[in-house]
């Protein structure tokens, strides 16, 4: 009767202890489950942090009050718009830590024209990446820049990319969708620079895309643009 009764406590305790050890390890599954899933937010949190680029050119004065800015930079900045390169903007930033401000603020480099050494001032490009920019010019639509960069990264890091580069685009020819690839350009101004198709020189597009816009945005604007010669 004693043996009987140490075999029940026995199994009792084993099956307490297997209870335990199983509570344990769900306990520590959720754990994990829990960890992995703040770490993926966390993660898509960081993403979403890096791929919101201001662009200098149409950030509002409260978007640049938001980067820490310094009231008189902030001034400096909104008088000399629109800057027409970035090496413009660069010139101008004194007291700032330029690496960090540059990974949420900007000005679109020109794919074709941009020297390979300058590409290097957009965060995370170095010299390897900076010249792969630059071996597949000239770049004729930004369908092709992501092709040809998607060999090297992946497609999050090459539409991050586009809030720092911009491929010019051909008046008379460009689809639409190139034409709203183009930085600010949406919608409204892509139906308006199709409409007066087909221009025969830069002087009728300032004409007629000077009737919506003032002449900073303008100037702005006619960066991106250019016509094939006769």
């Amino acid at each position: 009767m004693k043996t009987i009764t140490k075999l029940i406590v026995a199994i009792v305790v084993v099956g307490t202890s297997f209870t335990s050890c199983k509570n344990s390890s769900e306990e520590n599954q959720e754990a994990n489950k829990v960890v992995e899933t703040t770490e993926e937010e966390v993660s898509t949190e960081a993403e979403t942090m890096v791929n919101t680029v201001l662009n200098a050119n149409l950030a509002t004065e409260a978007d640049l009050n938001g980067l820490g800015l310094s009231s008189e930079m902030i001034s400096q900045i909104l008088e000399n718009r629109p800057f027409l390169d970035m090496k413009d903007l660069d010139a101008i930033l004194q007291g700032v830590n330029k690496e960090e401000l540059y990974k949420k603020m900007f000005v679109p480099f020109n794919l074709n024209t941009t020297a390979e050494a300058d590409f290097k001032m957009i965060p995370g490009v170095g010299d390897r990446m900076a010249h792969e920019f630059e071996e597949y010019r000239p770049y004729t639509s930004v369908k092709q820049f992501k092709k040809e960069i998607g060999k090297y990264v992946d497609q999050n890091q090459v539409e991050h990319y586009l809030n720092y580069v911009f491929v010019p685009v051909e008046l008379n020819t460009a689809s639409e969708e190139d034409i709203k690839a183009l930085p600010g350009v949406g919608n409204r101004m892509a139906h308006e620079f199709e409409e007066y198709r087909p221009y025969t020189s830069m002087s009728q597009f300032r004409k007629e895309i000077g009737k919506y816009v003032d002449d900073k945005e303008l100037a702005r604007l006619e960066r991106f643009v250019y016509l094939k010669d006769k």
